[in-house]
């Protein structure tokens, strides 16, 4: 069974009626207990306290999490501090830099101007970025160090683009020259995306297209893309085309001022001081309470966990929450259907893709192969997550999200949890026959 909830719009602007509800008034209504959604309830009352104690044990600073079955949520908590440093506590309605977790969100645009028309997986990507047509191919290095390059044999596809095959690199993990070259040119710190797809342009691949797997720019990319298709700012389209249809009043490529009291800080532990303390904010791009940033397809946005929480509903409902469709379900299953063919040399920096049972769809990792993987979850559950640790999967074939929402980056306490494997284990152990 999905939860969808009735709503009277017009049907020329369905989202028109979501827009003027009160957040209390949207899915999620309320916390349904463990039993309404399928779990025991002493599963349910562990996973809290597994949660709380990664907490208590200063594994990171404050938590909110989620767990939702068939559209019923099981629990909806939250645990200690937005700020260590003035105790503010972290609420239901706290804010999250969700970095990567921006990914599928670009990602869901694509599919909806996909629907439309407007370009095909098997077209070349210089078709909407000719910047692109004469892209050079790092084929090793030499002696000095210094990258040797060859002419592409072929034009990277938009779906090596989707699944992080088309050969881009990123700067954010290894020494070779193409990353190397990310970080000098200060890629992810440009002013906006046009100037962001020059200095991609004038980088080489790091192999052929459709070589390798290496996790990439290529989110940000879709994003310029986006922009060029539609005429719009991608953050004004997807203000327009998912945010406000979908009833996500939080989430954004910044923080307004009025909501600064909810915006989360991230933490790291300090060996020194044998406990967590505030990152001091980044001073080489602007930060995320300035409305002129870069808006980030790749990894910008900030959002609450009930506003992502509706975007994951959103998909596991195979496209529709609460009467409004963005996506068909076969361009969901789409996006969530593994389109690595097993040839790829992969690597990743990360975990995840390369992994026994792992690969991945369109802006998704997939676990194809739950047993390869080890894990309990059921086939073709996806997930992706945020370089500050937020994280979400979602299992099809039990109809089951789980998302947790954190803020932490760097060192962390010596024996920390593993909160993800943890909740993971818990969830399964607490399916009700």
């Amino acid at each position: 069974m999905k939860r969808t909830l009735a709503l009277t719009s017009l049907a020329i602007a369905p989202w028109i009626g979501i827009a003027a509800q009160a957040a209390d008034e949207l899915w999620p209504l309320r916390e349904d207990g463990a039993e309404a959604a399928g779990f025991t309830e002493a599963g349910i009352a562990s996973l809290d306290a597994a949660m709380q104690e990664i907490v208590r044990t200063q594994d990171v600073a404050g938590m909110v999490w989620m767990l939702a079955k068939e559209g019923k949520v099981a629990t909806f908590e939250a645990a200690g501090f937005n700020k260590v440093d003035d105790q503010a506590p972290m609420t239901e309605d706290s804010l999250f830099r969700i970095y990567s977790m921006t990914k599928p969100v670009t990602g869901v645009a694509m599919m909806m101007l996909w629907e439309q028309g407007l370009w095909q997986f098997d077209d070349p990507i210089s078709k909407f970025i000719p910047q692109f047509a004469d892209l050079k191919v790092m084929q090793g290095v030499d002696a000095a160090g210094n990258g040797v390059l060859e002419d592409l044999q072929r034009q990277p596809t938009m779906r090596e683009l989707m699944n992080h095959t088309a050969g881009f690199g990123y700067g954010l993990f290894g020494d070779d020259p193409v990353n190397t070259a990310f970080r000098e040119q200060d890629v992810l710190s440009s002013p906006d995306l046009n100037v962001l797809i020059d200095k991609v342009a004038a980088i080489p691949l790091l192999a052929q297209p459709g070589e390798q797997w290496y996790y990439s720019i290529g989110v940000d990319v879709q994003g310029y893309i986006v922009e060029q298709l539609t005429g719009m700012t991608l953050g004004e389209y997807l203000r327009q085309h998912v945010f406000e249809p979908l009833g996500m009043d939080d989430t954004r490529f910044y923080v307004r001022p009025e909501d600064e009291s909810r915006f989360a800080e991230v933490h790291y532990w300090d060996a020194e001081r044998n406990h967590l303390v505030q990152m001091a904010e980044r001073t080489d791009r602007p930060g995320y309470r300035d409305a002129d940033r870069l808006e980030s397809g790749g990894g910008g946005l900030v959002s609450s966990t009930r506003d992502y929480a509706r975007f994951l509903q959103m998909l596991v409902n195979e496209g529709e929450l609460d009467g409004v469709r963005l996506l068909t379900p076969e361009s969901v299953r789409l996006m969530r259907t593994n389109s690595l063919t097993g040839k790829e040399s992969m690597q990743s920096g990360i975990g995840g893709p390369g992994q026994p049972g792992e690969g991945f769809g369109v802006d998704f990792a997939v676990t194809y192969d739950p047993r390869a993987a080890g894990s309990p979850q059921g086939p073709g559950t996806y997930y992706w997550a945020g370089a500050a640790g937020t994280t979400f999967w979602i299992d099809p074939v039990n109809d089951i999200f789980w998302l947790s929402m954190i803020q932490a980056q760097g060192p962390r306490r010596p024996g920390a949890a593993n909160a993800g494997v943890i909740a993971r284990d818990i969830i399964y152990q607490s399916l009700k026959e």
